[in-house]
């Protein structure tokens, strides 16, 4: 089965990424072109991601993980990072009623500890309500570090050591990956990043090693699923060798 976005160009629907990767990058820029405050440039990013999200699901990507808020994003403005705990929030909420009707099962990545009780508790919420469902998995990296994720699991598996649990020598890619936040899920096979930037972030940084990754100036509120299209394009078009020939 195709899509054919015009003349020439095709998407083979049977060869989707399973996972995709998203740096949704550029909402403050968006917002400051038009002489708006970077708050809206934030709500037009949720809604284009509610858009995003839902035809990922449609036409059968299996998971998808976003960029929403990073380890280093508490150095912004005060003002602006609770409006963006805000936002989240009622993302949060606004998924039982949306994106739970579109069977997406959420799930938050990231540490929670710095998170509000509010919020850490819509996130169970949310998350449990989800679970039922059997479409797609979308994970939201929520104060999310992927060198912090690392440690983590770095210190997971140096603790089942310690207590006599594992060998040393029988550690490998594969436990350390079953530790990380997204232990189970395939890593994702493409890594999209908007707004012209190209630099990774310390989003994914195991999990990309072999991701194709795809950029675009176009700031994240202005992404359409057209733009999504020509990403899984431009992916089924590259020779994924993975170290071989």
């Amino acid at each position: 089965m195709f899509f054919r976005r015009n003349k020439k160009q095709e998407i083979d629907f049977d060869h989707l990424p399973k996972h995709i990767g998203i740096i949704m990058d550029g909402n403050g820029r968006w917002a400051k072109k038009r002489g708006l405050p970077r708050s809206a440039g934030h709500s037009m990013g949720a809604e284009a991601l509610k858009k995003i999200v839902t035809e990922c699901n449609r036409i059968g990507i299996g998971y998808i993980t976003v960029y929403a808020f990073s380890t280093e994003n508490w150095k912004r403005p005060k003002e602006e990072v609770d409006y963006l705990m805000n936002l989240l929030l009622n993302y949060l909420k606004d998924a039982e009623r949306s994106l739970a009707g579109e069977n997406v099962v959420i799930r938050a990545i990231g540490s929670r500890a710095e998170l509000s009780e509010e919020i850490q508790e819509q996130i169970i919420k949310t998350e449990a309500f989800t679970a039922k469902n059997d479409g797609i998995v979308m994970n939201i990296a929520l104060n999310y570090g992927s060198r912090d994720e690392i440690l983590q699991a770095v210190k997971t598996l140096a603790k089942k050591v310690s207590a006599g649990e594992l060998d040393a020598e029988d550690i490998d890619d594969t436990k350390l990956s079953a530790c990380l936040y997204t232990g189970g899920q395939p890593d994702p096979d493409l890594l999209i990043r908007t707004s012209g930037e190209e630099r990774l972030s310390n989003f994914l940084l195991w999990q990309v090693a072999y991701s194709e990754l795809w950029f675009t100036k176009k700031l994240w509120p202005d992404f359409t699923k057209e733009d999504l299209y020509q990403a899984i394009y431009d992916y089924q078009q590259r020779n994924r060798r993975f170290g071989g020939v």
